[in-house]
């Protein structure tokens, strides 16, 4: 029996990260996981606000979370960089409410973020597990940015890095051109696409086409657990904020399906291409740029292993069956 994977999971924990925060706890539950410890970065929230959200989240699935007085520690959650390398700090409430989980308000955590800050704690952790961790990143790339400054060791000691973000044949979705999660910090995340690492990158081509609409909705609505409930609760505001794009009511869970595929990379489709961040445009800032030509120039970056499309529909079974485990 082979070990199961090891995820340290970096984000800045809105609704789609929330849902797979769900979906990650539910394969630590089944033994088919470890989460050995989460980071937080601006994005959705500012990153203080994501680590209590973090916390909320794994304390609603039954997983043990942050520092709690008095007690034994659950998986540690630090707080990353507040703003991007290079330009201003941008959140997205709109999509995700001023709390980042969809205006729900929610109480206090009981456990409370570690001391040590999101880089710092990717550092300590592939130096602890070298070759074992694959790190999952579905927010702006500056704590990963930032650790790879920190240790220019980092890539030779991680097992995988696994990102949500980018757009190539897809619209962006915060500009014409640019995701958000790249477009938040485009220094940082060309920093991470040219590290000599294993890279797969999830763009907004391989998401999209997973919207879930009305019949998901409806039944994780009808699943009447405590989990379900918290899980249809965010998505309200989500959905609606989602449905003038899809022209219907519903919702892309992006983050998950990064997730997914860095569990089962058999549900994905790849090509395999160098990846640049424009950097400069006055309308092109924080595009993702692959060289589609089928004699691509050559390019001294290692190569990206891009999803390009999914198997949609177990995808959705997969990520709604998780939630209903709990």
């Amino acid at each position: 029996m082979t070990n199961p994977p090891s995820f340290l999971y970096d984000c800045d924990t809105g609704v789609d990260d929330a849902l797979t925060l769900l979906y990650l706890a539910s394969l630590v539950r089944a033994g088919e996981a470890k989460l050995v410890g989460v980071g937080t970065v601006h994005g959705n929230i500012d990153p203080l606000t994501g680590a209590l959200n973090t916390i909320r989240v794994l304390e609603a699935a039954g997983v043990h979370a942050g520092d709690v007085p008095h007690g034994e520690p659950g998986v540690p959650v630090a707080v990353g960089a507040a703003r991007p390398m290079a330009q201003a700090v941008h959140f997205a409430t709109d999509w995700h409410g001023t709390d980042g989980l969809g205006d729900t308000h929610l109480p206090e955590p009981v456990g409370r973020p570690a001391g040590e800050s999101a880089a710092a704690q990717i550092v300590r952790l592939a130096r602890t597990m070298p070759g074992e961790l694959t790190l999952l990143a579905t927010g702006p790339l500056t704590n990963l940015g930032a650790a790879l400054l920190l240790d220019e060791e980092l890539p030779s000691l991680l097992r995988e890095v696994v990102v949500m973000g980018g757009a190539f044949d897809h619209p962006g979705n915060i500009t014409t051109h640019a995701e958000a999660n790249i477009w938040h910090d485009p220094e940082a995340a060309d920093l991470v696409f040219a590290a000599d690492w294993p890279i797969v990158l999830v763009p907004l081509d391989a998401t999209h086409p997973t919207a879930v609409h009305d019949d998901w909705l409806d039944r994780l609505a009808a699943h009447d657990t405590p989990v379900a409930r918290f899980a249809a609760r965010i998505l309200e505001f989500y959905a609606d904020a989602y449905t003038p794009t899809l022209r219907r009511r519903g919702a892309v869970i992006h983050d998950a399906l990064a997730a997914m595929l860095a569990a089962d990379p058999d549900l994905g489709e790849y090509a395999h291409r160098p990846v640049r961040v424009e950097l400069r445009g006055e309308l092109t800032r924080g595009t993702t740029v692959w060289d589609a030509r089928s004699l691509p120039a050559e390019d001294t970056r290692r190569p990206v292993k891009v999803a390009v499309g999914s198997d949609v529909a177990e995808f959705q079974e997969r990520l709604l069956a998780s939630i209903m485990s709990l």
